[in-house]
C-alpha cells in the first residue's frame, strides 16, 4: 500500500498518493484511498509503463468522474519515498488553493503553430472566468509524447500564447524501451499528443531549472544530419560517433546510455547553455538525439559539477525565494538518473528528493519556457498557505 504525505488541511493545497499494486484495479483503489474525494480541482498522475495506460486512465476516470484528470507515462517515478519504478504517483490539487483547466493538442505529426497558440488562448480565457490569470498567480504544465519529435515547435507556440505565465513540463516516458509513450486526458490515453494544463493559485510558487554541467573548450559542428529524425551523421566532417568519442574523451569505452548520461553536449542559446543529450548510436555510427538538431549547430563538450550539490543548491535557493516549500512538482531527465547510477549517487539523490518532497517523473526530455532541454531537472515548487 502507498501512503499519503500531504492533505489539503495542512496548508499545502496538494495531496499526494502512490501505489505499487500489481493490477490496475488495485492501484486505482489504493490511490482513491489516499486522495480527498471532494474539493479537488485536478488530479495529476504519473504512470509506470508497467501498467496498461488505456485500462488505467479508464479506471481512474470512472472512479473520479467529476474531476479533471491529466497525466502521462514515465521512465521512472519521483515518489514520496524517493526514486521509484513500476509504480504510479498522483497529485490532487484543492479547489480552495487552485483552479485548473487543460487542453490537448492532438495529431502532433501535423502540428501547426496555430494549434499551440489556440490552446494557450482558450485556457487563459477559461481560467479568467473565475480568477485573474497572470504570471504572478498562474503557471503552466506541459506533458508531451516523448517520442513525437515535435517538442520544440509545440513549446515555442505555447510559450508565445501565454505572455508572462511561466511554463515547465516533461516528455512522457516508456521506461528504457523507447517504443511508445502516452498522455492522459478526458478518460483516454493519447499518443502523438501534448497536453497543456494551466493552474491559477493563491499559494506562493517558483518555477525552476537545474543542471550540473559547464561548457569546456572543445567544440563540434554538425556537418551532416537527418534533421527530421534528429540524427547526426557527421561532426566536424568526421563520422559522428567517432568524433563525439574523441572530443569528450571516451575513446576506449563502448558508447551506451551511461556514456551519454555522463558526457552530454551543450548548445548556447541567448547567452545560456542547454544540454542536448544523445539517445543511442545507430548501426552506421550516426548519433540519435533526444532534442532537435540542425546542420551548422555548434555543440560544446561539457564538464560535470556535483549532481547532488547542484540539486541541493536549487532547493536552498527556492526556500530563500518563497519560504517553506510544501512540495516540488518535478520533471527529471532519465539520463540524470542513469548518470547518478553510474557514479553510485542514486541513493543520495533519491533520499534528497524524498527529504525535499519531490513528486513527478523521469522524462525523455524537459520543458522550460520556450525551450525543450535534456539532462535537466525542471518543475514548480509550491509554497505553503500564508496565515
Amino acid at each position: 500500500m502507498g501512503q499519503t504525505d500531504f492533505r489539503f488541511g495542512n496548508s499545502s493545497g496538494v495531496a499526494v498518493a502512490k501505489s505499487k499494486a500489481s493490477t490496475v484495479e488495485q492501484a486505482v483503489a489504493e490511490l482513491a484511498g489516499q486522495i480527498p474525494s471532494d474539493d479537488t480541482a485536478l488530479i495529476l498522475v504519473f504512470l509506470s509503463p508497467h501498467y496498461d495506460p488505456h485500462h488505467f486512465i479508464a479506471e481512474i476516470t470512472a472512479h473520479f468522474a467529476e474531476i479533471l484528470i491529466c497525466g502521462c507515462t514515465t521512465a521512472g517515478e519521483l515518489a514520496p519515498d524517493g526514486w521509484d519504478e513500476n509504480s504510479v504517483v498522483a497529485l490532487a490539487f484543492s479547489r480552495e488553493d487552485f483552479s485548473a483547466a487543460a487542453r490537448p493538442i492532438l495529431n502532433l505529426q501535423n502540428f501547426r503553430v496555430e494549434d499551440g497558440r489556440r490552446a494557450g488562448a482558450e485556457l487563459r480565457q477559461e481560467l479568467r472566468i473565475s480568477s485573474e490569470v497572470d504570471g504572478g498567480s498562474s503557471f503552466g504544465l506541459v506533458l508531451i509524447d516523448g517520442l513525437c519529435r515535435r517538442e520544440e515547435a509545440v513549446m515555442s507556440a505555447i510559450y508565445a500564447s501565454l505572455d508572462d505565465i511561466p511554463i515547465v513540463g516533461g516528455s512522457a516516458g516508456d521506461g528504457m524501451r523507447f517504443e511508445k509513450t502516452w498522455v492522459f486526458f478526458d478518460g483516454k490515453a493519447h499518443t502523438n499528443a501534448a497536453l497543456l494544463i494551466l493552474l491559477n493559485t493563491t499559494l506562493p510558487f517558483r518555477v525552476f531549472k537545474c543542471d550540473n554541467f559547464e561548457p569546456r573548450s572543445q567544440k563540434m559542428v554538425v556537418t551532416e544530419a537527418d534533421v527530421e529524425n534528429r540524427t547526426v551523421r557527421e561532426l566536424n566532417a568526421e563520422p559522428a560517433a567517432e568524433e563525439y568519442s574523441r572530443m569528450v574523451g571516451i575513446m576506449d569505452a563502448k558508447l551506451d546510455p551511461f556514456s551519454f548520461a555522463s558526457h552530454p553536449v551543450l548548445v548556447r542559446v541567448g547567452g545560456s547553455y542547454y544540454a542536448r543529450s544523445i539517445q543511442r548510436v545507430e548501426p552506421d555510427g550516426s548519433l540519435h538525439f533526444f532534442c532537435a538538431i540542425d546542420e551548422g549547430m555548434v555543440l560544446t563538450a561539457a564538464t560535470s559539477r556535483s549532481l547532488v550539490g547542484a540539486t541541493r543548491d536549487l532547493f536552498a535557493e527556492t526556500r530563500d525565494q518563497i519560504g517553506d516549500v510544501s512540495l516540488y512538482i518535478g520533471f527529471e531527465c532519465l539520463l540524470r538518473r542513469l548518470d547518478a547510477e553510474q557514479h553510485q549517487l542514486a541513493r543520495d539523490m533519491s533520499e534528497l528528493y524524498r527529504d525535499n518532497r519531490v513528486i513527478g517523473f523521469h522524462t525523455y526530455g524537459e520543458q522550460f519556457g520556450s525551450m525543450h532541454v535534456n539532462q535537466t531537472f525542471t518543475g514548480v515548487a509550491i509554497g505553503r498557505r500564508r496565515t
